[in-house]
């Protein structure tokens, strides 16, 4: 059968939507906080070589991080050895996976009695083990301490559950009742893309299915390297830093990256990036190409589909016992932190080739909450990933209170946390001048508070972006720093690094700032209009209107000839350059 060009772009978009079902169906069905509530979860559609044909609107990070963990699989168990209704998963960093907590579960779709698909997701379990309940230690030294490591194995042979593995994670886990509920979850969603990928295939044919395959394979393939080619050719390089390893307190980290282009090839070369981390910073291959395929997507067109065309016009270098490719058992918990940077980098890197495509700096901090304690004698665990500002654009401030570049997560609603655990969430409002002044300013970060309602409560604080604020572009200046202190009952107040685990008791209080994103062009261009909008919605203090944008304010109202003379002195005084990287200042 002939395929034509319109039902390609139709069923195109037919594998979207299914991969879309598979997402909407693994949040719905998923019982943990950070699945149904911060829908850190996947899911996606794979050729039985293990080529992305769909991935759903969900985690930019999981584009790459998915692709080796079903190869692993394939590996493992060939398509020829696979029966209809086996289920397989992993979650081995060092064997494609990429931390722990990510399993990746992969159902074969038949069609004909031959596999012409796999239904693959991946979901961050609340729970895995280890060192501290989440599962995210942010002191670990090796990955044995951070949970339970599951290579390839299969999960259901021919229908039929494997009872063993069932009690290995029981056994294991803190919390078994979510985490396989969850994983009861995944396995729901891949069955979607077993009834609705077979359907298509059943109308059309194995050999038409796979010819659409290939096609829209290379029609990304081509749409991208189109893009890459309106880039000048050259080399681009930069560099940033992540906080510390969470063992080496206030020792930062630097992550460097060379982008080469050559017409429509690309090169990312890591070299001149830190070695491997003592503590759990360090991102295994998995994890820091999907960095790399994040930016690639985000400098080229947003319409091109999400499928392995778009990467193979790429090549990255990733030294072997760097941070950004461990050598077992080095802990890797913490590895989004170090994908982040990743991201800043690279959009650094790019800022001159590209200007049009690139943003200031986004907040970068990832911020990873695990309470837990005993109630009733029963464990409980509470998992919550919060948000900062978005980067200013080139034409437009950045957004408030959002997860950016390869992290998607959606912000947990007070109510679901007060159900979900012994926790009052006291107070949840904008961080006033978290935003990095600009001409386009930063999206704003938020203040969060959260006050424990028994005692013994383990908090485990997982971040970045305490010791280098977010970085200002063209004449932008950098957002704060981060900032988490905790309020104890008897008065005294704890400033907590960007790592650590503490003790909470009934009435303390988790006094939570998150940063915003760096400004974009010099502040004193900003219409002093905006500026006058921001004060009257909070988003700004009389103070940073004065010293940063230069507005003056008198009598209730603005001083035009003293704001004329303010920003006439401040523009010879700074002149725009294309970084700021800043000098750690917090905002009041």
């Amino acid at each position: 059968m002939t395929i034509d060009e319109i039902t390609q772009s139709v069923l195109r978009h037919k594998f979207d939507a299914i991969a879309d079902e598979m997402e909407t169906t693994l949040i719905r069905s998923a019982y943990s906080s950070i699945v149904k509530e911060a829908q850190d979860a996947s899911a996606a559609v794979f050729d039985p070589d293990g080529r992305t044909i769909a991935q759903a609107m969900a985690i930019p990070a999981h584009l790459g991080m998915m692709v080796p963990a079903v190869e692993s699989i394939l590996d493992a168990f060939p398509v020829e050895e696979m029966e209809p209704e086996d289920v397989y998963l992993m979650n081995d960093p060092y064997d494609g996976g990429t931390h722990i907590p990510d399993i990746t579960v992969v159902k074969p779709v038949f069609n004909d009695g031959e596999v012409i698909a796999l239904g693959a997701t991946m979901a961050h379990h609340q729970e895995m083990g280890g060192l501290t309940p989440g599962s995210l230690p942010p002191n670990a030294t090796e990955i044995y301490q951070e949970g339970l490591r599951l290579p390839p194995l299969q999960y259901h042979d021919r229908g039929e559950i494997n009872e063993t593995l069932v009690s290995l994670i029981e056994k294991n886990v803190r919390t078994p009742y979510t985490t396989l509920g969850d994983l009861r979850a995944q396995v729901s969603s891949v069955s979607i893309a077993n009834r609705r990928i077979g359907a298509v295939a059943g109308e059309y044919g194995n050999e038409a299915f796979g010819e659409v395959v290939d096609r829209i394979i290379d029609h990304a393939e081509r749409l991208t390297r189109s893009k890459i080619a309106e880039i000048p050719d050259g080399s681009y390089a930069f560099h940033d830093f992540i906080d510390d390893d969470g063992v080496e307190m206030h020792q930062p980290i630097r992550i460097e990256a060379t982008v080469t282009v050559d017409g429509s090839d690309m090169h990312v070369d890591f070299t001149g990036t830190g070695a491997q981390a003592k503590g759990p910073v360090n991102s295994v291959p998995s994890a820091t190409l999907s960095g790399v395929y994040y930016v690639v997507r985000a400098i080229t067109d947003p319409t091109i589909p999400n499928n392995a065309g778009c990467f193979l016009p790429v090549e990255v270098t990733m030294p072997e016992g760097s941070l950004v490719n461990p050598l077992p058992p080095a802990p890797v918990n913490a590895r989004s932190l170090t994908v982040k940077r990743i991201v800043d980098v690279l959009f650094g890197a790019l800022a001159e080739a590209a200007p049009e495509s690139v943003t200031a700096a986004g907040n970068g901090q990832l911020l990873s909450h695990r309470f837990s304690g005993f109630d009733d004698d029963e464990r409980w665990i509470y998992g919550e990933v919060g948000a900062g500002g978005s980067g200013a654009r080139p034409t437009k401030d950045g957004l408030d209170c959002i997860d950016t570049d390869i992290t998607n997560c959606m912000n947990t609603p007070v109510e679901a946390t007060e159900l979900s655990a012994p926790i009052r969430v006291r107070r949840y409002d904008l961080w006033r001048d978290s935003g990095g002044p600009g001409k386009h300013r930063g999206g704003l970060g938020y203040r969060k508070q959260f006050e424990p309602l028994v005692d013994g409560v383990t908090f485990t604080h997982r971040r970045d972006r305490h010791d280098f604020p977010p970085w200002g572009i063209h004449g932008g200046r950098p957002a704060p720093t981060c900032r988490t202190d905790v309020h104890r009952t008897s008065g005294e107040t704890e400033s907590l690094p960007s790592q650590a685990i503490v003790r909470l008791d009934a009435g303390d209080v988790v006094d939570v700032h998150t940063t915003g994103g760096g400004g974009y062009g010099r502040p004193i261009d900003r219409p002093v209009e905006a500026v006058v909008r921001d004060l009257r919605e909070d988003r700004v203090s009389e103070a940073v209107a004065e010293t940063e944008y230069g507005v003056v304010l008198a009598d209730g109202g603005v001083d035009r000839e003293a704001t004329r003379a303010r920003r006439d002195r401040l523009r010879a005084e700074r002149p725009a350059g294309t970084f700021d990287r800043g000098d750690g200042r917090v905002a009041d």
